[in-house]
């Protein structure tokens, strides 16, 4: 899927540079051809000598070149490439990108660019934790700036966290996955998924209801990514404001039990995403609406159907990927391990959920991804970049090639 394809390569300065020269080899290998620029900054931990040795390109870096001007100016250089790749992006030219500002080569070429725009961020964890770098960031999603990582781990300035900038294999799978779609080629294309989304109302009387707060943004959210990546999504929602997702089928519920239903009419399939914040239990319904001078009644409560488990059974109809959501306030990931093993899922998305969090109704999660192998702590970030990373997930998981 690389082969013949132009990137054109923007290096800026931080030390997850010394990443690059294998980065271009990796997609040299694979027959795509790279363009470079090096901004001042990134030239302090990368030479032009050795990204024009491996990429058989010659390296720009200066916007006032008389020469490269006249060779290649920096709206051709920008035009001509399939994809803009940023990596290592900074908080500096992330900020410089939100803002729209052009003071060198790599900022005009990128304002001046009509083609996409992929970033692999790499900073200290409190820079990409930093409310100006988070806004930053959403502006660039907005945008429809494409994100691959930031990972977790020690990071050169020695602290620990989110910050890493991906692996080159990890850049490498977003890039084909990006072209795959560009030519409805999706990863996920033949396979059909499941996803529950949004809360369930479990009616008390005609007129009340017991419910929860969430939005149903994150579920809709995994629906349109993994449409996206060319799977046929069958988006199971709850009562939510959220608009149906294009290029999904929606079914609309509101109790557990008619989620259930709808569930498993949409059964075989070969992926669950579990994000819906079912209700436990429903209590018994009042015909009648119950009168505020009425004595107090107690609400007669019933286990709802545990949808969770019940799709994640062995047998000939379980999909080959069950995903389940944790949302906690207490004890999260070890609340999310049990859940794991008592669901016979397959992994588990964990949030906290507690007040002061903004999960419920937000537009940012901070997950962590709980499954046999271990926890896999994620950066915040938005829910459409949760739902994005979790489609890459499952998606190499299916598709391990």
């Amino acid at each position: 899927m690389l082969e013949n394809r132009r990137i054109l390569l923007i290096v800026s300065g931080g030390i997850a540079a010394v990443k690059v020269p294998d980065l271009i080899r990796r997609l040299r290998e694979r027959g795509a051809s790279v363009r470079c620029i090096l901004t001042k900054s990134g030239a302090e931990f990368v030479t032009p000598l050795t990204l024009a040795s491996l990429s058989g390109e010659k390296v720009y870096q200066d916007l006032f070149s008389l020469t490269d001007e006249a060779e290649m100016g920096h709206i051709r250089l920008s035009r001509e490439a399939d994809i803009i790749l940023v990596a290592p992006a900074t908080a500096n030219i992330m900020a410089k990108m939100a803002a729209g500002l052009a003071d060198d080569l790599a900022t005009t070429a990128l304002l001046a660019t009509d083609k996409p725009v992929m970033i692999a961020p790499a900073m200290n964890v409190m820079m990409w934790t930093h409310p100006a770098t988070q806004a930053n960031l959403q502006t660039l999603q907005s945008r429809e700036v494409k994100v691959v990582g930031p990972s977790a781990g020690d990071l050169a300035c020695g602290e620990v966290g989110n910050g890493r900038m991906a692996e080159v294999p990890e850049i490498i799978a977003a890039l084909t996955r990006f072209f795959q779609k560009s030519e409805g080629q999706g990863p996920l294309t033949g396979l059909k998924a499941i996803v529950t989304s949004g809360p369930t109302h479990e009616p008390i009387d005609p007129v009340r209801y017991i419910a929860n707060r969430s939005s149903g943004k994150q579920g809709h959210a995994v629906a349109t990514a993994l449409a996206h990546m060319g799977a046929q999504v069958t988006l199971v929602s709850g009562p939510t404001h959220e608009a149906d997702p294009d290029g999904v089928k929606v079914v609309h519920v509101e109790t557990a039990r008619q989620m259930m239903k709808a569930c498993s009419d949409a059964l075989p399939a070969d992926i669950v995403v579990a994000a819906a914040a079912v209700a436990d239990w429903a209590p018994a319904v009042k015909d009648q609406k119950l009168k505020k001078g009425d004595a107090a009644a107690a609400l007669n409560l019933s286990e709802n159907p545990d949808i969770l488990a019940a799709l994640a059974q062995a047998g000939p109809t379980r999909p080959k990927l069950v995903v389940g959501f944790a949302a906690e306030t207490t004890n999260l990931i070890e609340s999310a391990k049990a859940k794991l093993t008592k669901k016979n899922c397959d992994w588990i998305v964990a949030n906290d959920v507690s007040k002061g969090t903004g999960v419920f109704g937000g537009d940012t999660n901070t997950v962590h991804l709980v499954t046999a192998k271990g926890v896999e702590d994620w950066p915040t970030l938005s829910k459409r970049a949760v739902a994005e990373r979790l489609a890459e997930r499952i998606a190499t998981a299916l598709n391990p090639s």
